[in-house]
């Protein structure tokens, strides 16, 4: 779990609390907003579980104590005032009492958190059955048959850009970017690492 360094949050400000935002670690979807007072914060960072403080009940409470659906802590980061807390997890099963992904809408990673759900999915299938899974049968062929199968999505894509309709490059694009995901994942990789190489980019850092 990586925790900003020198921090301290002003849990006096809000009479106690601080609102803590709760956002999936590989899609940025925002889950949930709770509270969290002293213990409760403390206790997250001891214990790498999200627990906030129930103000309807008044008291602590670990998240999934009882449904099973925990929120593993990646990083706790503080906003600009040290009065409001921003977590980032790794969803152990829907964050929303009612079954949703997230308690903000029904949809799930939204727009470009799909890629992180794609990713997600990739990993998941990683361990099924080879004749059951095309995710984990393309695995098993390896790195130099999926680098392949990317290419061979590429010039696809490449063909649908140049001459294909909408749908049909959206298709191929689609097509290119699992298979992308695949190889990345066999590699110990993942987009997170691309977005890091396209920000040093963008900084002009040599990558």
């Amino acid at each position: 779990m990586k925790v900003s360094p020198n921090f301290e949050i002003d849990f006096e400000k809000g009479g106690g609390l601080v609102p803590a935002v709760v956002q999936d670690a590989k899609t940025r979807q925002v889950l949930m907003l709770a509270y969290m007072d002293k213990a409760a914060f403390d206790e997250t960072i001891e214990s790498g579980e999200a627990t906030f403080f129930s103000r309807s009940r008044g008291g602590r409470w670990r998240k999934g104590e009882t449904s099973g659906n925990r929120l593993k802590i990646v990083s706790v980061t503080p906003d600009c005032d040290c009065d409001a807390i921003l977590l980032l997890a790794e969803p152990q099963g829907p964050a929303c009492h009612t079954g949703s992904t997230s308690c903000f809408g029904r949809d799930e990673a939204p727009g470009v958190g799909r890629f992180g759900a794609l990713e997600r999915t990739v990993r998941t299938r990683a361990n099924a059955s080879p004749e059951e899974s095309w995710t984990a049968k393309l695995i098993e062929s390896g790195a130099k048959r999926i680098a392949q199968k990317v290419g061979e999505e590429g010039v696809e894509c490449a063909l649908a850009g140049a001459a294909g309709g909408d749908e049909e490059l959206k298709n191929e694009a689609a097509d290119l970017f699992y298979h992308l995901a695949v190889l990345l994942f066999v590699r110990g990789l993942s987009f997170e690492d691309i977005a890091a190489t396209l920000e040093r980019r963008a900084k002009g850092e040599a990558s």
